[in-house]
């Protein structure tokens, strides 16, 4: 009991310091409630005070709670000055450039960022109101900024929030000019974060620039300028941003390329911190699209789709006759059958864009990761085009190739596409958005749908069955328990056959990848959430044309594979 007692006083004294340096009082009262709750309130005062949250290649995210451990305006405020220190470090010249979704704190971060930066001599660009991740992206590139930082969770729970950084042609080079920054620049700026001394010693001038409405526009003109001004443009679209900032730059682009503006789900289309009409603010959880749908199916729509919050991906949904059950994808993939509608995979769409870019003649660069489908690299080797593959995150897809061809096109299977690398490097919902209507506009025209072409690719490649298991934890020795088990009693067959290659990407990377003749299997622990996640596919070929029984055979293979990849995890 001693020691408790004495673990108590030391937390309560780190807790005491960051009071006295924190300079936002709603959060000074926020800890004192804590403080003054001891000793039942030990276990959250010391979840609080566990660590800071790390800087990381994925910047900072976390719950908005006072304490390091945390979003608020004391962590954000040290994030800030060890960003201007390392850019200033690196000989980094030109404005930061700083956006912000509608998240709760989002703007006060990102003026409190612009205070830090013209406080030490910087010039500060704030995009002029709540507006999706891709705009930061586009604004880095086209102001010449050295950096930019977006204020966004993206899809994370509503309580929390996060803060990515992106650098500029300065310092990220060619390939990174506009990307997500990776190492060992994230170090570089942890380090400098960690050096930042008391904050009241921080120099703050004033919130900074606000840019006008024209670089928005800038971005709508150059996203429409992705797809071709001459297709067919007869499309009916539903569409949700699921409360988050994307409905009126999306409706924008599609009034602008000329298509008919899409119908937005009433009660979701206004930017709500809350996200009060879904449980978990991602179109891929079980439930979120049902607005959507149903919007759809009133309307007589072709095609819906989904931005999630920050609308930096993208979800499409095509109506179809209910498949037989043995097809049905598992719900926690958010691809079900819901009364005749279906989600496509991140895989599917994903295939469905590449393939509709090599048709229009897009020479380069095709490039997806480890865990996405194997098929963009079959239609590579069969149409002469380069490829590659990247860990995961698009911060490794827009540096694919190493230079070697310059990259046109890059997807991830958690629904991030970049069809226009040179307009944002990195992946975009509403260019995405527009490219798949341009696709389903031209099929529509010739009587056919996305579900055809897919069957088309299909039957030119076999099916390539993708799944994934998810598994949320609440202790994260959990996920590496699983991992350690993965590594010592790896499977010797799946599916009944052998496995001919374990690949171990350690220490670079927690990923393991298991293979067989006609399977594959990707495990590795998420990097934003508390998920242990296997990427599984079987490859069909497909006999006698027959797309649909070679579909059904994949489905249940993968149903097997799933089970047998749980078991091996012990989950």
């Amino acid at each position: 009991m001693a020691a408790d007692t004495t673990d108590i006083d030391d937390i309560r004294e780190q807790a005491r310091r960051w009071l006295a340096d924190d300079p936002d009082p709603a959060s000074r009262d926020e800890l004192t409630a804590v403080l003054d709750g001891l000793p039942a309130s030990a276990p959250e005062l010391a979840d609080r005070f566990a660590g800071p949250l790390t800087f990381g290649t994925a910047g900072l995210r976390g719950p908005l709670r006072a304490g390091p451990n945390g979003m608020n305006l004391a962590v954000v405020t040290q994030a800030a000055a060890g960003l201007v220190t390392w850019l200033a470090a690196q000989g980094g010249t030109g404005p930061l450039v700083i956006g912000y979704d509608a998240r709760r704190g989002s703007r006060q971060f990102a003026e409190r960022t612009a205070q830090v930066a013209t406080g030490a001599g910087r010039p500060a660009l704030l995009l002029p109101r709540p507006l999706p991740t891709p705009v930061l992206a586009y604004a880095v590139r086209q102001l010449g900024a050295v950096a930019g930082v977006m204020v966004t969770a993206s899809h994370n729970p509503p309580q929390d929030n996060g803060y990515k950084v992106y650098l500029g042609a300065e310092l990220g080079g060619e390939l990174g000019a506009g990307a997500q920054i990776v190492p060992p620049a994230d170090a570089g700026i942890e380090a400098a974060i960690r050096a930042v001394g008391p904050l009241a010693e921080v120099p703050l001038g004033r919130a900074g620039e606000v840019l006008g409405d024209d670089l928005v526009a800038g971005y709508v003109a150059r996203a429409t300028a992705v797809i071709d001004p001459d297709g067919p443009r007869d499309l009916s679209v539903a569409y949700t941003p699921l409360h988050g900032v994307g409905a009126a730059v999306l409706t924008a682009a599609f009034a602008r390329a000329g298509f008919p503006v899409p119908g937005v789900v009433p009660d979701q289309a206004e930017p709500d911190p809350a996200f009060p009409t879904v449980s978990f603010p991602n179109p891929e959880e079980p439930g979120a699209v049902d607005r959507l749908i149903a919007l759809a199916d009133s309307t007589g729509a072709d095609l819906a789709i989904a931005n999630d919050p920050d609308a930096d991906r993208c979800a499409v949904v095509v109506r179809e006759g209910a498949p037989a059950r043995s097809e049905l994808a598992s719900p926690a993939t958010g691809s079900e059958d819901r009364h005749g509608w279906r989600m496509l995979r991140g895989d599917e769409v994903g295939v469905l864009l590449a393939d509709h870019l090599m048709r229009r003649g897009v020479t380069g660069l095709y490039a997806t990761t480890i865990v996405s489908s194997s098929l963009l690299r079959a239609m590579c080797a069969a149409r002469g085009l380069p490829y590659d593959e990247t860990l995961t995150g698009f911060k490794w897809i827009v540096r694919a190739g190493g230079g070697s061809a310059p990259l046109v096109f890059g997807y991830e299977e958690a629904l991030g596409y970049c069809v226009a690398p040179e307009h944002v490097r990195d992946k975009d919902g509403i260019t995405a958005a527009l490219t798949v209507a341009e696709l389903a506009a031209g099929l529509k025209a010739q009587g056919r749908t996305l579900t055809d072409r897919l069957d088309e690719l299909a039957a030119e490649f076999g099916v390539h069955q993708t799944d994934q298991l998810s598994v949320r934890v609440d202790d994260l020795r959990e996920i590496a328990d699983a991992m350690a088990r993965i590594r010592t009693a790896t499977p010797t067959t799946l599916l009944r056959q052998p496995v001919d290659s374990v690949r171990d990407l350690l220490p670079e990377s927690d990923v393991v990848i298991l293979r067989t003749a006609t399977a594959r299997v990707v495990i590795r622990p998420s990097g934003t959430e508390p998920k242990l996640k296997a990427y599984l596919e079987v490859v069909e070929p497909v006999s006698d044309g027959d797309v649909a029984a070679a579909r059904s055979r994949a489905a249940a293979a993968v149903a097997l594979l799933r089970a047998e990849i749980a078991a091996a995890l012990g989950i």
